[in-house]
């Protein structure tokens, strides 16, 4: 079993300035418990133009902050995950949304992560504070650090394999060709992240 931990970057100014600020290629991080990316989850914006209110939602492409974007750069990270450890995902995942009002976006983490003194709230998180949150929480992974540390480049170093890089608008399109692709032995995904 799998799930995927999709990596991207938008033209927005908060995208900008992060990218200016961390100089990691990719600035937001969603959590899908399918191949297709039908079930992908994250902190963000509640509205596209306000991105200092945010919220967990289910994000998809086609809507919110990506609808006006021709072409969403990204990368979709497959990760290997025990049957356990998947339904422990998806039932931490449910818990969110069942007390989605419960939960606000990390305003202060995100913000003092940068400067090395980050904010960690069981209430508040930011994109990839919540990935690998779910991540750590279910026996995953362990990458070493706090997690309001992590940052979206951070999560390649999960073990799993780049199984998509490119506009993340064009994904499903392609999902159906990777499928095909062979069963690679499992190392960090940094590893393999195609130039």
């Amino acid at each position: 079993m799998n799930v995927y931990v999709v990596l991207s970057r938008s033209r927005t100014v908060l995208s900008r300035t992060i990218a200016l600020a961390t100089r990691d290629e990719f600035t937001h991080s969603s959590l899908a418990l399918d191949p297709g990316l039908d079930l992908m989850f994250s902190f963000g914006r509640r509205r596209a133009g306000n991105p200092f209110v945010g919220c967990f939602r289910r994000e998809r492409f086609d809507d919110g902050l990506y609808r006006g974007m021709d072409a969403v750069p990204g990368v979709v990270l497959e990760v290997p995950v025990t049957p356990e450890q998947h339904e422990a995902i998806r039932v931490r995942i449910t818990e969110f949304l069942l007390d989605s009002h419960a939960f606000s976006y990390n305003v202060r983490g995100l913000v003092g992560a940068r400067f090395g003194r980050g904010h960690e709230a069981e209430d508040r998180f930011f994109c990839s504070e919540f990935v690998y949150h779910v991540l750590h929480g279910a026996g995953v992974c362990d990458l070493g650090v706090e997690r309001w540390q992590v940052r979206p480049q951070t999560l390649l170093d999960l073990p799993g394999r780049v199984v998509f890089r490119g506009d993340l608008k064009d994904y499903a399109a392609a999902h159906g060709a990777l499928e095909m692709l062979p069963s690679l032995t499992f190392g960090l995904a940094r590893e393999r992240v195609p130039g």
